[in-house]
């Protein structure tokens, strides 16, 4: 059946791009969603999406969204990832504490077709390439590998039961040893003996005194916000007085000490996040963080979600995708009613998700790995990618419109080139914008 599709959608047909003639402006579309985020926190976004064509495609999913929304498809959907580039895959310890890889952003993930996610990430493989000091011809061959990975990934998850696609990771230690590199093997696997050692002291975001402990600030990205704090003490109560009795009777055993309010990545700056610092009577401490969810950008060319809270969208996408998944995610909502209120700047009517505050120095380290290693680095992404949207998709018919050669792959590398051409034009005439002042934050 997935060989059929290959007669209304050929895999050949994937490489096309051109930005059709009505093609909305990107520059307006990051305005428009500039609407719904802290207004102060603004620059800051732009400031980061402006370093390079490669983070301003981070920051502009949405511009990304409404492209791919115009394009023909396969008809073969999984739970998306939504915003899928090199950056966004990562590692970090299971319950268990053994380091795992896999994607580890979910704020736009939604019902989609699977070539979406392939194509974003294929594209940042290209632009980082470049960035990196590759050839276009080298930068074209990541994405190459990337799909290729992806393809003999799947044609293997095809062949097995469901219940063992569901239960298939990535161990960390075991993907690196499988690097072709020995220098890049050798760095990844310092990296991760460090980065664990560090993970135990709580990514230095936790003091202690007399008094007991409580959260650093690290001004201007990691602060208090007095007026706001209300909001987020509320939203972590409910999201505790919601939970299922075997996970509320731990959490019972902490309480709430102190929040601090934490800007992160490139898209997501300018929604709410903040971490939450639990301890329990004798000082054990457990960090939390609250995080808002807004409407997937990928609602411009798919389905909207069924659920209510955007909260609840990214919890349950996530606990598609991953593997292993954080014991404490879990969504909830601010004082306003969910359904028909306009979010506003003193958090009323917003929604939220809700996790254990993972470790960027141990999310980072295929990332850093990847600036002398994009080609294993790429290889792994894809496979990744693959058993995330095999748990989800059916990965037999996926694998059979794939096929066993290099078609798809060829495709792939062609659109993401092509692609990364037209980001690197949005990527201008945004620095241009801003330099004009039409990107003003109000």
């Amino acid at each position: 059946m997935g060989a059929k599709l290959r007669k209304s959608m050929p895999r050949a047909a994937q490489a096309e791009w051109a930005p059709p003639k009505d093609r909305a402006d990107p520059v307006e579309i990051l305005k428009q969603q500039g609407k719904t985020r802290i207004a102060s926190l603004l620059p800051v976004r732009y400031d980061r999406m402006k370093v390079s064509p490669f983070t301003f495609l981070r920051g502009a999913a949405a511009v990304m969204a409404q492209d791919m929304a115009q394009a023909p498809v396969s008809g073969l959907r999984v739970q998306s990832c939504g915003d899928c580039h090199l950056a966004n895959f990562g590692s970090y310890a299971s319950p268990e504490g053994v380091p795992v890889f896999d994607i580890n952003d979910f704020d736009e993930t939604l019902d989609a077709p699977f070539e979406w996610d392939v194509k974003r990430l294929g594209t940042s493989f290209v632009l980082s390439g470049l960035e990196s000091g590759l050839s276009p011809k080298a930068a074209r061959h990541l994405v190459r590998t990337m799909s290729l990975s992806y393809t003999q990934q799947m044609t293997r998850l095809a062949g097995m039961t469901p219940l063992q696609v569901w239960l298939d990771r990535i161990d960390l230690m075991s993907a690196i040893s499988d690097f072709e590199d020995s220098k890049v093997r050798a760095k990844a696997e310092k990296l991760l003996s460090d980065r664990l050692d560090a993970a135990k002291g709580y990514f230095g975001l936790v003091s202690s005194d007399k008094s007991g402990p409580s959260l650093k600030e690290k001004p201007p990205l990691v602060m208090r916000m007095p007026d706001q704090e209300e909001t987020i003490r509320l939203a972590f109560a409910r999201y505790i007085a919601t939970q299922p009795p075997e996970r509320a009777i731990l959490l019972k055993r902490y309480n709430l000490r102190d929040v601090i309010f934490k800007v992160v990545g490139i898209g997501s700056v300018g929604t709410f996040c903040a971490i939450g610092l639990f301890a329990t009577a004798d000082g054990e401490t457990m960090l939390l963080q609250i995080k808002e969810a807004q409407t997937s950008v990928l609602e411009a060319g798919a389905p909207p979600s069924p659920f209510k809270n955007q909260g609840e969208r990214v919890v349950t996408g996530q606990r598609i995708m991953q593997a292993v998944s954080d014991t404490f995610l879990g969504w909830t909502h601010s004082n306003a009613s969910i359904g028909g209120d306009t979010p506003d700047m003193a958090g009323a009517g917003r929604q939220f998700y809700v996790r254990r505050v993972k470790d960027s120095r141990l999310a980072a380290i295929g990332a850093d790995v990847a600036q002398e290693g994009l080609e294993d680095y790429a290889r792994l992404c894809g496979r990744t990618l693959a058993r995330a949207h095999a748990r989800s998709g059916n990965a037999s018919m996926i694998s059979g419109y794939l096929g066993k050669g290099a078609g798809f792959a060829d495709a792939m590398a062609e659109f993401s080139e092509a692609y990364a051409q037209q980001t690197e034009t949005d990527w201008k005439n945004f620095v241009d914008a801003l330099e004009h002042g039409k990107l003003a934050a109000q």
